[in-house]
């Protein structure tokens, strides 16, 4: 089956650049930073207000695509597992899941907290969060 083509939305801004200064998940990161969602996308924005919570997809960019053993979180005392049993960033089709908390939106601009992706991640998707008025 041949799947259709995946396009980016946007592109996150943050200050974390490696991977050893991400958080391990969003939920513990009180890091913050922008989406930024390409005009094309602008009315898929129309309703998203400060303090929802947002459900983000990105396609990690940098991640090893090769890998499909690792040590969840790094951890060697764990024992080595399938990619699919973890949240490694390392997998055949790198996609991402963070969920973040939105401060303010200013046009094209999301300023959200919650950040654990790499500056310049490319943004596959944005969903609200389940259970949260619209």
């Amino acid at each position: 089956m041949e799947l259709p083509e995946l396009r980016s939305i946007g592109v996150l801004h943050g200050d974390i650049t490696t991977c050893e200064d991400a958080p391990k998940n969003f939920d513990i990161s009180d890091r913050r930073g922008t989406l930024e969602i390409y005009p094309e996308y602008q009315q898929g924005l129309d309703g998203i207000i400060p303090g929802q919570t947002l459900i983000v997809l990105f396609w990690l960019h940098k991640a090893n695509r090769d890998i499909l053993k690792v040590y969840p979180r790094g951890d060697r005392s764990r024992g080595l597992r399938g990619v699919f049993a973890t949240r490694s960033p390392a997998r055949p089709n790198p996609i991402a899941i963070s969920e973040f908390k939105v401060l303010a939106v200013d046009g094209l601009c999301l300023q959200v907290s919650g950040i654990d992706i790499l500056d310049g991640t490319p943004i596959l998707d944005i969903k609200k969060k389940l259970h949260e008025p619209v």
